[in-house]
């Protein structure tokens, strides 16, 4: 038997141990910055592990501050006004806006129009 083996388990930081997330998938979404050429190993394991505890702290905290708890569920909703509501995830609103049903969105748009119209006359 040979001892060298567990070693170079431990030593390997791109493991699959501790990861849920595919890191072939993240590898291929750093790739994708014409700034990144080569990506160390362990960069990539640790990067992956960070996406990973922001994914889990964004739902936990989605969770806790929406209507998570009475129905033992996370919504998109959820999501979105935690991303308006906190400022820690305030760089999310972009990606993450409140959904709005089209008719609202239509009457929204005229007003913003008839306004517009208004100091155009003026």
């Amino acid at each position: 038997m040979s001892q060298s083996s567990p070693d170079k388990e431990d030593q390997a930081p791109a493991s699959k141990k501790g990861v849920s997330l595919p890191i072939s998938r993240v590898r291929l979404i750093m790739k994708s910055s014409p700034d990144v050429s080569n990506i160390n190993q362990e960069a990539l394991f640790l990067t992956t592990k960070a996406t990973e505890m922001f994914v889990q702290h964004l739902a936990l905290s989605s969770f806790n501050n929406g209507r998570g708890k009475e129905s033992k569920s996370l919504s998109y909703s959820d999501l979105a006004d935690a991303a308006e509501e906190m400022e820690t995830f305030q760089f999310l609103t972009d990606i993450l806006p409140k959904k709005i049903l089209a008719r609202d969105y239509l009457k929204s748009l005229e007003q913003i129009r008839e306004e517009e119209a208004e100091e155009a006359d003026l």
